[in-house]
């Protein structure tokens, strides 16, 4: 209306300021014409005030597409582990919500009216049965699958049609897909993928072997459960850290909703399905090469970290009292903390909630910085940084000048690695009493690789350590019981005797008093085969 009102009030005006007006490239603009124009844009902006839409659309329904899907595609058959995009094999219709939101003031507000979608569809992966489906991507970005519903179906043979198809189609008419992978996303939220179906990709797991017998995936029956470090990383509770006013998440880390141990769990056993007995590793951190000098003690990453819902603590330790472990130029830590005890309880209700046997495997890392200072037992400037715990040994390793090897002197350095305040046998039995609250475990070692401490001798054929070793394993047995079976995890080079490269030839069996221990059922190897035959040819 005000466009028509002001284009003839500027035409009246335009023709008596401008009169038969000028040409402009042959043509003539009348006064009346320019006055009815300038009129009839100042009119439209009137009109806009006056008589704007109140309303607005958001997420137009025309925007909903639909990924395609081909008939007649091959059906792929995978084996290991890969990637795939996978075909649309079932959907329902989309579902639409509306929601409406007034701004603005009384009389002149806007309404917006936002439109979002989902849908459930079904996609068909490859051939079955597989393993499991491990990460999935959608338009190229790892989803987090917390909040979203989805169900795998693994492509058996004798699978069951998914109950949201069976109620969308009818139990008679829901097909089941059998002998197909497949996966169904129930009212997955379209809004972050432009209201479409996003382009998925899958990363499937097909255990190599599952069908032939006498495979490694079929034939393992125990693996060993690390890293041993990480504070929280054993725990089935998720933990969230703050520090420095930063949070994040400390032991899920994975895609789903679950913490990292369960995750892992689950896919050991997808891949390895006949495993049985876990042999779970958990560590604190020897400070010294020299025996008589090195404390083990449980450690932290960081000294000022806040997790919630619960703090670290370990053997009554609390964070701002546990050792910190070393960390590189930029302040990273070069180890993980020592697992909580409430994580390792969880872990261990775990294990055992899952039917499998668990060895408890207490792991001394030892945490000696390059530039530590240190005197170095076998001579050298200071001591190697982060060296292996069977390089424990005496002041001055045997074999060295000066060294207390083969006398009385040695005694003092075995005492206080044992039974010094943070000796090896504060740190076994510890461990023993978590394991004996938690309901028990099937195994136990009391050490592991002490090579170097376990060929110490105080006399001629004489070897403190593994006396020890045997206090220990008595220790142990009262706490733990009858039915837990109690073992020293030697090394390679240790379990057979001890062969001194003092050129005598002499050969000892100083292991052979703990191994006929009445409280050691079992003689126990460190050893590290390979997995496969790496050599060339076939011989």
């Amino acid at each position: 209306m005000a466009s028509l009102v002001l284009g003839a009030a500027g035409a009246a005006l335009g023709g008596s300021l401008f009169g038969s007006g000028f040409s402009i490239l042959g043509a003539t603009l009348t006064g009346a014409q320019i006055g009815g124009a300038l009129g009839a844009v100042a009119g439209s902006v009137v009109d806009s005030a006056l008589f704007a839409s109140r309303s607005k659309v958001k997420g137009a329904r025309s925007d909903v597409s639909i990924t395609a899907s081909t008939e007649g595609a091959v059906i792929p058959r995978l084996y290991g582990r890969q990637r795939v995009s996978g075909q649309l094999i079932w959907a329902t219709r989309f579902k639409e919500k509306e929601k409406k939101e007034t701004t603005g003031g009384k009389g002149g507000g806007v309404t917006t009216t936002t439109y979002t979608y989902s849908i459930s569809v079904a996609v068909a992966l490859c051939e079955g049965p597989i393993s499991r489906i491990d990460r999935i991507w959608a338009d190229g970005n790892e989803m987090d699958l917390e909040d979203v519903t989805y169900r795998i179906y693994l492509g058996s043979e004798d699978q069951a049609a998914d109950p949201l198809v069976a109620e969308m189609e009818g139990a008679d008419n829901a097909p089941a897909f059998r002998g197909t992978a497949y996966i169904v996303f129930e009212h997955l939220a379209l809004a972050d993928f432009g209201n479409r179906i996003p382009q998925f990709q899958f990363e499937v797991i097909r255990a190599i072997g599952a069908e032939h017998p006498g495979t490694l995936e079929t034939m393992a029956r125990a693996v060993t459960l690390i890293p041993g470090a990480g504070e929280f990383v054993y725990g089935t509770t998720a933990v969230t850290r703050t520090v420095d006013g930063n949070s994040d998440t400390e032991n899920k880390i994975n895609p789903t909703d679950e913490t990292d141990i369960v995750f892992a769990l689950d896919q050991l056993h997808a891949i390895l399905p006949n495993v049985e007995t876990v042999a779970l590793v958990v560590g604190w951190f020897g400070t010294d090469l020299r025996a008589g000098s090195c404390r083990i003690v449980p450690g932290v990453e960081v000294a000022g970290k806040s997790t919630s819902p619960y703090a670290w603590s370990v053997a009554g330790v609390g964070r701002a009292e546990a050792h910190v472990v070393s960390h590189d130029d930029e302040d990273n830590p070069l180890y993980g903390g020592t697992p909580a005890d409430r994580a390792v309880t969880e872990a261990l209700a775990e294990l055992k909630r899952r039917g499998l046997k668990v060895i408890f495997y207490p792991f001394v890392f030892m945490d000696i910085r390059d530039g530590n200072g240190l005197p170095d037992p076998y001579g050298e400037a200071e001591q190697k940084p982060f060296p292996w715990r069977g390089r424990i040994t005496a002041d001055i390793a045997p074999g060295l000048s000066g060294s207390a090897d083969k006398t009385s002197a040695i005694s003092a350095d075995i005492d206080a690695f044992f039974d010094g305040e943070w000796g090896l046998k504060r740190f076994i039995r510890h461990y023993a009493d978590l394991c004996t609250d938690a309901g028990g475990v099937d195994a136990f070692l009391i050490g592991s690789e002490m090579v170097g401490v376990t060929t110490l001798r105080d006399g001629a054929s004489s070897y403190p350590a593994v006396a020890k070793l045997r206090e220990l394993a008595a220790d142990v047995r009262g706490i733990v019981g009858a039915d837990t079976k109690i073992g020293y995890g030697a090394d390679w080079s240790e379990y057979f005797g001890h062969h001194p490269a003092d050129g005598s030839g002499d050969v000892f069996f100083h292991l052979d008093p703990l191994w006929a221990d009445d409280n050691i059922d079992f003689v126990g190897i460190d050893n590290y085969m390979p997995l496969a035959d790496w050599r060339d040819g076939e011989d």
